[in-house]
């Protein structure tokens, strides 16, 4: 037995496939949804990043802060070394030749009857310098 095999050209060019109306309305929603997950992960991930971005941060300045906070403890000292009535006595004796004032070098200072003078109370006004 002999067989033969043709050999058939079919054109499917004009053919067009029916789609079914809701399988758009499935592809978009499930293209909404994706849409609106992805965009929930991006929110998150870019709060999580900002939040460390906002510690380190944080951190930077405490250690700025504490660095000030001792900067300014060296600065009182230094202040306080600076104001000492022995230091201030040592210049004005060295460097600008000041002595003890003799006994009759002093005159009171004359205030006039009307003058009134001032006192501060306790816990208002300025601390002294």
């Amino acid at each position: 037995m002999t067989e033969f095999y043709t050999l058939k050209r079919i054109d499917n060019s004009r053919l067009v496939r029916p789609t079914a109306p809701h399988q758009w309305r499935d592809v978009l929603r499930a293209m909404a949804l994706a849409s609106v997950l992805a965009a929930g992960g991006l929110t998150y991930t870019w709060q999580h990043f900002q939040c460390i971005e906002l510690r380190y941060e944080i951190e930077e300045m405490k250690a700025s802060h504490s660095q000030a906070r001792e900067l300014n403890q060296q600065l009182k000292l230094e202040t306080a070394a600076l104001r000492s009535p022995g230091r201030i006595d040592a210049i004005a004796r060295r460097q600008l030749g000041l002595t003890a004032p003799a006994p009759g070098q002093v005159a009171p200072a004359l205030v006039p009857g009307d003058a009134m003078l001032a006192h501060v109370r306790a816990g208002q006004g300025t601390q002294p310098r």
